[in-house]
């Protein structure tokens, strides 16, 4: 095998990997069978410090679909992380009993550092409010189905901007692939970090910031929801103050283009209401269904196996 590549963040891959990846998502979403063995023999961990449902799921069902093993834990409170063993200490063990690593955790960074003691491939399956870039593959293949393309939109990110590490992902990935035009719909409270706003505005990027989604819902093609988290805060009176602040419902789209999509990482709590779910531009669903198909086409990619095996 070649040098060893990790996925941490969207930026460790170039526009043409991405690209690939998604085509090789598809790919796979239309020919399932043609996958089922080329992961035959290999072993993913699966070590998730924080609660997940999709992105575990979704990570442990790509591997098996393609006919490899599951190995890990989904709590942090059943490993040895609860006796106080170090992320490096666990690495190091893990790194011997698997071919590939997929980790989530609370703090920012802990899968850069823990790429310093693994001689496999890990995948940032989300840390802190930092980088989801997974989650960023699920929405790049999800927007290319329903859209077709993946530039020249008028994007609206709406909900907490400020911890949403789906939100950091997609909007600098988006914006590499030359959108330029974003609307950041938000409370003033967890509006997108100054650091994001201005690494985008000096890539030309044009950031309309408006806190009623009514005001710009016309002008949009792609409508991505977001829950306001109530584990970012420190403060639960906070939390409680902004927790309904967006509740997206079918009135609110009844203006909105007819091929909209709208889109959402999930769990939803109540910020999109269930009377939008019948409506054909909603597309939430399949999304987290898309996100098996462009995983198994990751994996792939970093075990040099199927369509990425090396002659």
């Amino acid at each position: 095998m070649s040098q060893v590549r990790h996925l941490i963040e969207p930026e460790d891959f170039t526009l043409e990997e991405l690209m690939q990846l998604v085509d090789t998502g598809l790919s796979i979403y239309e020919n399932p069978s043609q996958y089922r063995k080329v992961c035959d023999g290999k072993i993913m961990a699966s070590l998730f410090f924080e609660p997940s449902t999709r992105t575990k799921l979704s990570f442990d069902s790509a591997m098996m679909r393609l006919g490899g093993q599951v190995l890990g834990f989904s709590d942090a409170s059943t490993s040895s992380t609860a006796k106080g063993e170090s992320l490096a200490d666990t690495i190091k063990v893990v790194n011997d009993y698997s071919d590939l690593i997929v980790m989530r955790h609370p703090k920012e960074g802990a899968p850069k550092l823990a790429t310093h003691f693994a001689t496999i491939p890990v995948i940032n399956g989300g840390d802190g409010g930092h980088q989801h870039p997974t989650q960023t593959l699920t929405d790049l293949i999800t927007i290319k189905r329903f859209k077709g393309r993946l530039d020249n939109m008028k994007i609206g990110f709406c909900g907490d901007l400020k911890f949403g590490r789906t939100v950091h992902s997609l909007i600098r990935t988006l914006a590499r692939f030359g959108n330029k035009e974003f609307y950041l719909i938000s409370p003033d409270e967890l509006t997108l970090p100054v650091s994001l706003k201005r690494q985008l505005e000096k890539q030309g990027v044009k950031l309309i910031e408006v806190r009623y989604l009514e005001d710009v819902v016309e002008e949009l093609d792609m409508l991505y929801m977001t829950r306001i988290q109530k584990e970012r805060f420190f403060n639960e009176e906070d939390y409680v103050r902004l927790k309904n602040t967006y509740i997206l419902n079918r009135d609110k789209i009844r203006s909105a283009k007819e091929d909209l999509i709208i889109l959402h990482p999930l769990p939803r709590v109540n910020e999109i209401a269930i009377d939008v779910d019948t409506d054909p531009r909603a597309a939430y669903f399949e999304q987290s269904k898309m996100g098996v198909y462009v995983r198994m086409a990751l994996i792939c990619k970093l075990l040099e196996v199927g369509p990425y095996a090396r002659g």
